[in-house]
């Protein structure tokens, strides 16, 4: 390995380690409590060290949200070998559901916090990447499932955002623990029985 291959990988070590710090930080302190000298003392570095990498915590935000999305696409493209469109867009639900229960505060931060939302305007970047990605898959599957008939009378982009909007709500619903809060019974159980009646009137679009 040369001296430049050497580097580079140090580089993507120290800032593995800087992301991995900074996610068990915003966990255990939330994000208003980390700041980036907790993150340089709980990697054992200087303040400076970090500095050198991520410009300020909204940019490390950034880096831990584009992770989430490359993770969660990842998981989404194994189903794209799923034929039919209809049983796809189920099989995508149900898969952004486990998602976001088995990774509550990565999801958290990748759909509901705004600090990578702010990085990206103070880099004046208007593209959100990761979530036209991901949201690219889901609208490309509604799209085949028009082409087979299903859906009459729907437009394809607010379809998909409705779709989005209803599954993401009752992930952030369960995460927040706003199900227990209305007395609706194991919110696990509430759950899967919502997105089953969720299915079924997709069923009969």
């Amino acid at each position: 390995m040369g001296i430049s291959e050497r580097k580079a990988k140090e580089k993507e070590e120290l800032k593995s380690l800087i992301l991995g710090a900074a996610r068990k930080l915003f966990v255990e302190q939330g994000i208003e409590q980390t700041t980036i000298r907790k993150i340089a003392s709980k990697i054992e570095y200087s303040v400076g060290t970090v500095y050198l990498y991520y410009k300020d915590k909204n940019d490390i935000l950034h880096d831990l949200h584009t992770q989430g999305f490359k993770q969660l696409g990842g998981e989404m493209k194994v189903l794209m070998n799923v034929t039919d469109p209809m049983e796809r867009v189920k099989a995508l639900g149900r898969l952004y559901l486990q998602f976001a229960l088995e990774n509550p505060d990565m999801y958290d931060l990748m759909f509901s916090m705004k600090a990578p939302m702010d990085f990206l305007d103070s880099v004046q970047k208007d593209e959100w990447n990761e979530g036209k990605a991901t949201f690219g898959v889901l609208k490309a599957t509604v799209k085949e499932c028009m082409d087979k008939g299903h859906f009459a009378g729907h437009q394809l982009e607010p379809l998909s955002f409705a779709i989005w909007s209803t599954v993401h709500g009752m992930a952030s619903l369960h995460i927040s623990q706003r199900i227990e809060g209305v007395d609706l019974g194991d919110p696990d159980t509430v759950l899967a029985n919502a997105y089953k009646a969720f299915v079924m009137m997709l069923e009969q679009e």
